[in-house]
């Protein structure tokens, strides 16, 4: 029985990291795209007036998308695999995003086939394009950008740790929904700006009142998306105690838990 426990809990810790994994490596290489809410849900812009004259619509990052999953699955492996389960996959996936910036990298600088560069010489309307120039621009981000994302990441996800088990001594095994939802919220009000601020106002020529404007929306959208998708931790819980077995369950949440104390 113990040996089914253990092997149980790797797989279970193996499942969420390549969950994890996965979207957070997603959301980074689709995040080029910007999109606007208001076009999405047939609305009108919402020009909001922030700091003097910039106006802001709801314009988010195509990697905002999955990012509240990302949320999501860190919380789980906090609840059940503690700061060092979770720094453990956020320094992996790290790595991992920063191994597949160099490897796009190297790929969009290989001279293009002639024969590839004719057959998509034209879109779907006929309009003539240089598909080998366009597969650099949606590939190739800025250095600036990398940084920026990569520290965010690994800043939030480190304050994600701290103030879920800080308020975890306070609620012991009891309201999943505040400490998860709590932590989400204060690591991605830095997380927002951090990004923003690195990318965009360090290393490229946005004003402080535009970081400031747009990292305000984004933050709306991230607090929104951590309250309205609580009810799925809930689900991922009963799931996962069917799976180990509630006492088990129970068991490597106070141990996860015990640990992060000390």
């Amino acid at each position: 029985m113990a040996s089914s426990f253990t092997n149980k809990r790797t797989n279970l810790y193996i499942f969420l990291s390549a969950v994890f994994l996965t979207n957070a490596l997603v959301a980074e290489i689709i995040g080029v795209k910007i999109f606007s809410v208001e076009t999405l849900l047939g609305t009108k812009p919402a020009q909001i007036h922030l700091f003097s004259d910039f106006i802001l619509d709801f314009n988010l990052t195509a990697g905002a998308v999955i990012w509240p999953f990302v949320f999501i699955t860190s919380d789980i492996i906090n609840e059940y695999f503690g700061k060092a389960g979770v720094r453990r996959i956020s320094f992996l996936t790290a790595g991992f995003v920063g191994f597949s910036f160099l490897i796009i990298y190297a790929v969009t600088n290989l001279p293009p086939a002639q024969f590839w560069l004719d057959v998509n010489a034209k879109d779907a309307a006929g309009n003539p394009i240089n598909i080998d120039n366009a597969f650099q621009m949606i590939f190739r981000q800025g250095l600036g950008i990398i940084i920026g994302s990569l520290t965010a990441f690994l800043v939030g996800q480190i304050l994600d740790v701290y103030v879920f088990h800080s308020l975890r001594k306070i609620t012991g095994n009891r309201q999943i929904w505040l400490r998860a939802t709590g932590s989400t919220l204060v690591s991605q009000l830095v997380d927002s700006f951090v990004v923003l601020g690195i990318a965009f106002y360090v290393f490229g020529n946005w004003s402080l009142s535009q970081v400031m404007a747009v990292g305000i929306i984004n933050y709306i959208y991230k607090a929104t998306s951590a309250v309205v998708l609580t009810p799925l931790l809930y689900i991922a819980h009963y799931f996962i105690d069917r799976y180990l077995g509630k006492e088990h369950a129970e068991e490597l949440a106070n141990e996860s838990a015990m640990s992060s104390f000390m």
